[in-house]
């Protein structure tokens, strides 16, 4: 379909989505032509923002369903909250299977559910509607992990023999909506909420380019969680001012630091290691993605916040607070790191430009919801790991049910 370009609707219209509205400016051959929201007024305004942006003739639907009728929209980006998951999938595939609208994909945003029996569910609603499906994982696609392991791959383990340990970060200072603090709502805390990316880069950095990700498997996982920062009660109490009475850390907090140690065992038969750490307890310029790569002659690293650009303000300068520098920016004075066009660095816009391109049918998707479903049963397999206190077998008995304590609202730091 070399003239054809994709209409492309939004579900959902936070923080996430208007990163993605960001990104679509530099992907060619893809209108955003809609926009769905809880909060009509929500819709309207994303969906103003993607006219300013000059990505379409942007509207607001009054339902999902609605915006599957439409002939325009061709495929979807689910972006919405965690616990409607499920509900908006369903009613996406209730309208496509009755023959309400037709879709070629639909993109899912990171985690592709709470646990592994919504993410299984997810995965085989949309597979039984016959829709292509991608998973959004926007730092497998930043330019600089891509660039990183291409070259080391190609050079430093050709050469001297596979990598055996990747390590990967995300830490900040919390997020920007109250349901990510709540467990029941999110599925979790941080673990949940970002060790979604930090497990599945290990992995992908872990994998030999043009390899599927099962050549490399997790065997064994040892997990664990902390609450560092939010449960103080003077933090407790400052995040329930910030967020509303219902995120209430002295009495049902969500951890805000989590590890993970994966063993992999590769094809080849070598054991190889992946390290992740992510953090809600992280104060420095603001958000910050690291990565590292290490085999027996080569490393790799990157940190997002190793920029080229840094501006420095006087005690003087006492503007407003806010997120131009970089994302959930902490300081407006001192020495600052700016992050020049975050939806590139972060990888948002190598991940919508391939989305479009296999939506359209022209190269199949890196990433499916089966490998949604494979980094949820990892995330459950630590969060178990972290409440047991010790190593488990991957994958351990119990795991298609199992909820975490955090989830239920009952986890004690």
């Amino acid at each position: 379909m070399p003239d054809k370009r994709l209409g492309v609707g939004f579900i959902g219209s936070g923080f996430n989505a208007r990163f993605h509205l960001q990104a679509f400016q530099a992907v060619r051959d893809a209108d955003v032509l809609g926009v769905w929201s809880p909060t009509r007024k929500r819709a309207e305004e994303t969906a103003a923002l993607a006219r300013r942006l000059d990505l379409g003739q942007t509207k607001a639907y009054r339902s999902i369903a609605e915006m599957v009728a439409d002939p325009a929209i061709d495929a979807l980006w689910l972006c919405g909250r965690n616990d409607a998951r499920i509900e908006n999938v369903e009613e996406i595939v209730e309208a496509v299977t009755r023959g309400k609208g037709q879709l070629t994909g639909v993109a899912c945003e990171k985690p592709l559910a709470r646990n592994l029996a919504e993410a299984k569910r997810v995965a085989e609603l949309v597979k039984t509607a016959g829709i292509t499906d991608g998973y959004l994982e926007d730092q497998v696609f930043a330019p600089a992990v891509a660039q990183g392991r291409a070259i080391i791959w190609a050079r430093g383990a050709a050469l001297t023999g596979r990598p055996y340990l990747a390590r990967a970060t995300e830490e900040h200072s919390g997020p920007h909506r109250p349901w990510f603090w709540q467990g029941p709502l999110q599925g979790g805390g941080v673990l949940n909420d970002m060790m979604c990316h930090s497990a599945l880069v290990v992995r992908h950095l872990l994998t030999q380019p043009d390899a599927p990700l099962s050549t490399v498997r997790p065997v064994r996982v040892t997990g664990h969680i902390a609450s560092l920062k939010w449960t103080r009660p003077e933090y407790a109490k400052r995040l329930q001012q910030t967020m509303g009475k219902e995120v209430d850390y002295a009495k049902h907090p969500s951890e805000d630091f989590a590890s993970v140690m994966i063993e992999f065992q590769a094809n080849d038969g070598a054991t190889v290691l992946g390290e992740a750490t992510t953090s809600w307890s992280f104060v420095g310029a603001g958000l910050r993605l690291s990565a590292e790569l290490l085999g027996p002659e080569y490393s790799m690293s990157w940190n997002s916040l190793d920029s080229p650009l840094k501006l420095f303000f006087s005690r003087a300068v006492k503007g407003k607070t806010g997120e131009d520098l970089v994302e959930k920016q902490n300081a407006e004075m001192g020495l600052m790191p700016v992050v020049p066009g975050e939806p590139a660095v972060y990888g948002y816009e190598a991940e919508d430009r391939h989305f479009v391109r296999a939506f359209l049918g022209r190269e199949p998707p890196q990433l499916t919801f089966d490998d949604g479903v494979e980094v949820v049963k990892v995330l459950m397999t630590a969060y178990m790991s972290a409440e047991q206190g010790k190593t488990l077998g991957f994958p351990p008995k119990g795991l298609e049910t199992f909820v975490p304590a955090v989830a239920k609202g009952t986890w004690k730091p």
